[in-house]
């Protein structure tokens, strides 16, 4: 005989999402009013949830978001498995999940990302930093060893062209002490954002900030010894494809060059090869489907040494390294 009680419905984490779909634990009936929610059930659910919608790492997000809604660690959260949070944190949790399940990138929700292994903050006036441009971080510290091998007190001249976060640039500053360090960027919002990182990290007052498009604002005689960038090199056609994370919420003017996508990158090329000292280093992110229509264009000024590539964890073409004349 089928009970003619309807199963109860507990409502406390129902996300309700912009598409008009709701997704809540409801299909659990009975226990489920009586089940508290607890850190894991949280995560285990919101894991779920973040699979459902498309995150490449629903787990990590559950982790990270929770974390964040309890002012905790991450490794904090596995030693408190059993605790229920307060209705304020489930609550603080709750909006994050549901502006997640839209789209919205973790590191806009929380406020900052890892880099280097120092936090930096963003928002939507500039790019998330990624991994892969950890890799233009490493490619100056060995090409500023390289100019410093002869004279190890020399200052190395650096400027980081489209400095968004300030990422690149902190990272750089907090591992040359001693260098001297310009920030371009021609977002005023950006800036805003990178400099108050560098206040975080300590270094703002060996950071120059400039206002400017790519290096237009640095005199044309050569004077710098390394150029690093991570410049926009999205095409206008691969634009239109890019996760919805990524295009509903990160600024277009950091990602797109143009038709091509190479279109930045080659005046940034151009305007290096006159500021680069002798035996100076211009270093640039860029994506591995241009990489050779790139190291084409440093080729053809004939002002710079055959340039190579670093390749990222997937081997693929990640950033252009190329030494001046």
């Amino acid at each position: 005989m089928r009970c003619c009680h309807a199963p109860a419905i507990n409502s406390d984490l129902l996300i309700i999402c912009k598409d008009g779909s709701i997704l809540s634990e409801e299909a659990k009936p009975a226990t489920a009013t009586t089940d508290a929610w607890t850190v894991i059930r949280l995560l285990n659910w919101t894991t779920d949830f973040f699979r459902k919608r498309g995150s490449e790492s629903p787990r990590l997000d559950a982790e990270v978001l929770l974390a964040h809604a309890r002012d905790c660690t991450r490794i904090d959260l596995y030693t408190s498995f059993d605790t229920e949070p307060s209705e304020e944190q489930r609550e603080a949790f709750r909006e994050m999940v549901r502006r997640r399940g839209d789209g919205s990138p973790v590191a806009y929700l929380v406020g900052y990302r890892e880099f280097y292994s120092l936090r930096m903050r963003v928002n939507e006036s500039v790019l998330i930093p990624r991994p892969e441009t950890e890799h233009v971080v490493i490619e100056a510290l060995d090409q500023a060893k390289r100019l410093q091998a002869d004279d190890a007190s020399r200052v190395i001249r650096i400027v980081d062209v489209g400095t968004g976060s300030g990422a690149i640039a902190i990272a750089l500053a907090k591992h040359l002490p001693t260098a001297s360090i310009v920030a371009i960027d021609q977002s005023n919002m950006a800036l805003q954002i990178a400099k108050w990182n560098a206040d975080q990290h300590n270094v703002a007052n060996r950071i120059e900030f400039v206002e400017g498009d790519l290096l237009d604002k640095i005199d044309s005689t050569p004077t710098i010894d390394i150029v690093v960038s991570n410049p926009p090199y999205v095409s206008d056609a691969e634009y239109e494809l890019l996760a919805a994370g990524v295009k509903n919420h990160e600024p277009k003017l950091a990602l797109v060059a143009g038709p091509k996508g190479t279109e930045v990158i080659e005046r940034l090329i151009d305007q290096a090869s006159d500021r680069l000292v002798r035996s100076g280093q211009l270093i640039i992110e860029l994506s591995p489907m241009i990489a050779d229509a790139c190291a084409d264009r440093v080729n053809e000024t004939n002002r710079f040494e055959t340039p190579r590539f670093v390749r990222d964890l997937a081997g693929l073409k990640r950033v252009l390294s190329a030494q001046r004349r």
